[in-house]
């Protein structure tokens, strides 16, 4: 297994990269500025230039991997067509590369809510309706994938639970970082999280379970 991660030096992105390598697991990352990235990534990564809004580069980004892990995203900005070039065009041009090298498993980390179209998340320029959009292409790719949506991002870690239930049955809630890193890579691993869309978060209150339970749930 070799892994390529797009948005790998956002918040999400460089814990799952570093989930990736806790686990041994080789990584390409494609980012934007190679010097910035060297910062943040650990060193055994390698780092490919490269973004999801140039298509024409993708392919070749790709390389020699055989799972691609999304965790990309729109920055809030004053640009109305941030989330719709980002969230959508971005995640479909990761697509089409996917297909054309023969990528084996495509994990995309969205959002919970997705299918909520009065949301107050799509106050910032319809993000939620791109972020569905772009897991419907994904499911209509005829790529294996996993979707993970996951609720409010924390960056601290904590000892909570992870709950996990199908698609559209999670509406409020947060979870740390550290742990959608961990689902999203344990995703690869789990025959029971191919083509399924599940949705996350943290409770302390929920009875811990192992991550072949939680998936074989939804």
């Amino acid at each position: 297994m070799k892994a390529f991660v797009a948005g790998a030096t956002g918040e999400t992105g460089r814990r799952i990269v570093q989930e990736l390598v806790a686990r041994n697991i080789p990584v390409r990352a494609l980012v934007r500025d190679v010097e910035r990235a060297r910062a943040i990534l650990p060193p055994d990564v390698e780092l490919v230039a490269g973004d999801v809004l140039q298509p024409e580069n993708l392919a070749t980004a790709l390389g020699d991997s055989t799972v691609l892990l999304c965790a990309t995203g729109a920055k809030p900005s004053f640009d109305p067509t941030g989330p719709y070039k980002v969230d959508f065009e971005g995640t479909k041009n990761l697509v089409e590369a996917a297909k054309a090298r023969g990528i084996e498993h495509f994990v995309l980390v969205s959002s919970l809510c997705t299918s909520q179209l009065f949301h107050p998340l799509n106050l910032f320029w319809l993000i939620l309706v791109w972020k569905k959009q772009a897991e419907e292409y994904i499911q209509k790719s005829g790529l294996t994938y996993t979707i993970v949506r996951p609720g409010g991002l924390k960056n601290e870690d904590n000892s909570d639970a992870i709950v996990m239930q199908s698609a559209d049955t999670l509406f409020d809630g947060s979870i740390p970082r550290q742990k959608v890193a961990q689902v999203s890579v344990e995703a690869l691993f789990e025959p029971a999280a191919r083509n399924k869309i599940v949705e996350i978060i943290a409770k302390p209150e929920a009875s811990a379970k192992t991550f072949g339970e939680l998936f074989q749930q939804c």
